[in-house]
């Protein structure tokens, strides 16, 4: 059983499965392309998402994948006044940022940050640091040893499973070391970083080799490309795909999940916390009467 999860305003018991909802201030995001580019249009996705059912708001400024060169002025801009409007408008929402550069880190959680989210595998080793330093939370993921903003190439590991569970409590360690708080760090496998799609399917079958590492699991799946491979779909059209593969990382001990489209993952969730009995039914009225 792993610990409680502290995270800004919010506390979560080991049973709760929490939605991180995804809101990107980039022109170029490979699912919304672009939508919630605009301040006041990611400021209404943010509203939405809350009202679906989100409890931690994830802002990022960076495409994860190859692209346009964005710098850190230039991802500070993009970011830290949505974080502050956010902090202003839903003070009991948790506000993450996807970024791994430190000088990021800073801006934003004086903004109102509190979860750093690190997909590149401390790529930035000062990231940490900034995490101990403000009492912020801190995102540990597996890339596969790739740099930033990279696609992977003839991935290959012994061992796929071994190398994310050794690479994330490697730096969970190291972060617990530096004087990040124990109950604000979660691990993440971060399938399709650094993998092909098999490792990623591995991974999900797998995952209770990672989540019984005694750390809080994070999975973003969401309308991801070993979906999209696993059953031939554009990525418009792998939302089945990924509530499958949600329910299946939720039975087998995920704790938070990065979702692009929160109203049906928090449905999702909630079936899955029923079915486990950690969450009574909304309504009980069958064969009562």
């Amino acid at each position: 059983m792993t610990q409680a999860l502290r995270l800004g305003p919010r506390t979560f018991a080991d049973h709760d499965l929490v939605v991180m909802a995804i809101v990107n201030r980039t022109p170029d995001s490979f699912f919304d392309r672009g939508a919630t580019y605009a301040a006041d249009a990611a400021l209404r996705a943010v509203e939405q998402a809350v009202a679906e059912g989100a409890e931690i708001i994830d802002i990022g400024g960076v495409k994860a994948g190859p692209g346009d060169e964005v710098t850190a002025p230039e991802e500070i801009r993009r970011t830290v006044a949505t974080i502050a409007a956010v902090r202003a408008a839903f003070p009991d929402v948790v506000i993450s940022i996807d970024t791994w550069r430190a000088e990021v880190a800073v801006e934003t959680v004086g903004a109102g940050a509190d979860l750093l989210n690190d997909t590149w595998s401390g790529a930035d080793p000062a990231l940490a640091q900034v995490a101990a330093d403000t009492g912020a939370g801190l995102v540990c993921s597996h890339a596969g040893g790739l740099t930033p903003r990279t696609r992977p190439h003839r991935a290959a590991f012994d061992d796929v499973v071994a190398d994310v569970v050794g690479r994330v409590t490697t730096l969970a360690d190291r972060a617990v070391r530096l004087g990040v708080r124990p109950d604000g760090i979660l691990i993440d496998p971060a399938h399709d970083f650094g993998k092909n799609t098999r490792h990623s399917l591995e991974i999900t079958r797998r995952l209770d080799e990672l989540t019984g590492a005694g750390w809080p699991v994070l999975v973003a799946l969401s309308n991801k490309d070993f979906i999209g491979e696993t059953l031939d779909l554009p990525v418009d059209q792998r939302l089945e795909g990924t509530l499958a593969t949600t329910a299946v990382s939720a039975w087998l001990g995920a704790r938070v999940f990065r979702a692009h489209q929160v109203r049906q993952t928090r449905r999702v969730l909630d079936m899955i916390a029923s079915i486990r009995g950690d969450r009574q039914p909304t309504l009980s009225r069958r064969g009562l009467a």
